[in-house]
Parts: C-alpha cells; sequence; structure tokens
C-alpha cells in the first residue's frame, strides 16, 4: 500500500487512501439518489398511516442507491464473496417488491432465509465462533440469526436518519479495526463503502426527510451489515460483533419478545419499538436519532478496545460497560418527557 503513497507526509497519504472507497460509495450513493429523486417521487411514495412516523407522503426506494454504491465499491476494492453479492440483490429484489405490494409473511421469510442460506452455508468449515457446538448446529443459529438480523435492520429504520445513526458508527469501527489489521481487508472494505454509502444518503433523509430507504434498502444493508459483523465473530472476536449492534438487538428483540408475551401479531407493522415510543413520549426525531447516534459512538469504542486489548477481563468489562448505556437509553426513551 505505502509504494501508493508520495509525498512528504506518507500517513496523510495512507489514511486518504484508506477513506477512498468511502468517499467513492458516497459520491455514487447520493448522485443516484439525487438523479432517482423524480421518479421515485412519482411511483413510490409511502404514505403516512397510524403507524408511520412521518406526517407527509414521502418517497421511498432510495435503499437502491445505497445498496448499489456499497456493492459496486465493495467489488471493485474487496472483491466480497459472489454469494453475497447476489444473497443482497436478491433480498433487494424482494424488499422492492414489498415495498410495492407487500408479500406473504411466509414467502418473504423463505426467500430471507434462502440469501442468508447462501451466505452462511457456503462460508469455510474452518470458520467457526463456538467448535464445542456440532457445526451444523451453529450454522443453523447463524442462519436464524441472520433472518433475524435482516429483519431487525428493516424494524428499526422507522425515524429520519434511525439507519444512518446506528449503520455509519458500525461501519468506521469496522473499518478502524481493518486498519489495525484485526479484520480482513475485504471485510473493512465493504464495511467503509457501506459507511460512505449511507453518508451520501444521509443529506436526503435528515429531518424532515425527503426519501426514505425503504424495505429494498434496509433488508440487504441488514444483509451486508451482518456479514460484517459475523466476519468479525469469526475472526475471533464475538463480544466486539455484539457490542457494535448492541442498541439494534436489545430494542428489536426486547421488543418483539414482548409483543410474543402479549399475543400480539408481531409479524405485523407496529409503532412499539423503544425508538417509537420515545416519539410518543415527547422526543423529537433528531432527538432520538442523536441519542442513538451517541450511544453507537460508545459501543463502538468499547468493541474497539474489546479487540485492541485481546483480554478476556477488558471484554468482560466492555460488555457490561456497553449493556448499561443500551439500558439506560432504552429506559429513558420509555418515559414520558416532562420538559
Amino acid at each position: 500500500m505505502t509504494t501508493l503513497v508520495s509525498g512528504p507526509d506518507p500517513a496523510a497519504g495512507l489514511v486518504l487512501l484508506a477513506l477512498a472507497p468511502a468517499g467513492l460509495a458516497a459520491l455514487i450513493s447520493a448522485g443516484i439518489t439525487w438523479c432517482s429523486m423524480p421518479l421515485l417521487q412519482r411511483y413510490a411514495l409511502a404514505r403516512p398511516n397510524a403507524r408511520s412516523s412521518h406526517k407527509l407522503p414521502t418517497p421511498q426506494g432510495a435503499g437502491v442507491a445505497v445498496v448499489a454504491a456499497t456493492l459496486l465499491v465493495g467489488w471493485i476494492y474487496a472483491w466480497i464473496p459472489l454469494p453475497l453479492i447476489g444473497s443482497a440483490v436478491l433480498i433487494a429484489l424482494v424488499g422492492l417488491v414489498d415495498d410495492i405490494r407487500p408479500l406473504p409473511v411466509v414467502l418473504r421469510l423463505l426467500l430471507q432465509a434462502g440469501a442468508v442460506a447462501a451466505v452462511v452455508l457456503t462460508t469455510p468449515e474452518a470458520m467457526r465462533i463456538v467448535p464445542a457446538l456440532p457445526l451444523a448446529a451453529e450454522r443453523t443459529l447463524l442462519l436464524v440469526g441472520g433472518v433475524w438480523f435482516v429483519n431487525l435492520v428493516n424494524f428499526m429504520d422507522g425515524l429520519d436518519l434511525m439507519t444512518v445513526a446506528e449503520v455509519v458508527p458500525v461501519t468506521a469501527a469496522l473499518g478502524l479495526l481493518g486498519w489495525y489489521g484485526d479484520l480482513s481487508p475485504s471485510v473493512a472494505w465493504l464495511a467503509m463503502a457501506l459507511c460512505g454509502a449511507m453518508l451520501g444518503f444521509a443529506p436526503f433523509n435528515r429531518p424532515v426527510a425527503k426519501v426514505f430507504l425503504g424495505d429494498v434498502g434496509s433488508l440487504p444493508i441488514g444483509l451486508l451489515l451482518g456479514w460484517c459483523l459475523l466476519e468479525l465473530a469469526w475472526q475471533g472476536h464475538p463480544a466486539a460483533a455484539l457490542l457494535l449492534p448492541a442498541y439494534y438487538l436489545a430494542d428489536s428483540t426486547i421488543t418483539l419478545f414482548r409483543r410474543i408475551i402479549r399475543r400480539e401479531p408481531f409479524w405485523s407493522a407496529h409503532r412499539t419499538h423503544f425508538y417509537q415510543r420515545a416519539t410518543d413520549n415527547g422526543f423529537t426525531v433528531k432527538r432520538v436519532t442523536g441519542e442513538v447516534f451517541a450511544l453507537n459512538l460508545v459501543l463502538a469504542l468499547l468493541a474497539v478496545v474489546t479487540v485492541r486489548a485481546g483480554s478476556l477481563t477488558v471484554t468482560i468489562v466492555s460488555l457490561f460497560a456497553g449493556a448499561v448505556p443500551v439500558a439506560f437509553v432504552l429506559q429513558r426513551f420509555s418515559r414520558t418527557q416532562t420538559s
């Protein structure tokens, strides 16, 4: 890499080189989003309903730009696996159809499971997280977890900039770990491409949003981000892979089990996630996403410290240190604001 850098400050050149995928993906994502706005405005309006957080008809489907930019730049820099590309495209198509005309739940889950299986089951058998488990059992758990992660990113994409506030800190941390050599270069490049693509989309999605990702974006983003986190776990850092998406995991999983216990149709759209309840309790959209972004920065820092320290004690302390602010934010979002 150093042979590509010249001038009096090679370190600065290396930083610019590392950030190049993010910059390129941001430009592509922003360009496609801007060019597609008239088309989305005409054919892909998301109209407000009882479960919506927006009040005006807003175009959706800009996730096409984010996913296209991520896959293109990721392929150029990282030569990401073909099964991952094919699965991301399949899930994006499922999301696109579902955005236009909702698919039956079972069919949607089967297609998602097929896409996740294509990634998980084509991974070399040597890639293990818990070697004590039979390989078939571990792969089955990863398949179920992968489908859940794909959907939880979709479930949490319910406020302006919410997915940006989640994905940018996580992917930036993954890119930093790649810079330090703790993550394979291909995964780090893909993470940086996804980070840049989300930043390119962000100006169009800041409150009040001009456009939404749609399922065509949130579902494949969940797949790509999940794959990056899975690779981090396979590299021997499962605690960091849990810390990075800890808020999304906590909000969505607690909400799911709460709905199951209440015998609600948990597969249907709703407004009972903690971040949604926060807006009902007096939080502004900017405040919710701002607090989630700040929380994710803390979690990203803890994840990086965990990996770099390489100590079981530091790992345990970091997991507890991450659980405390996550619980604090969830509790805050659950309470009505008095001022």
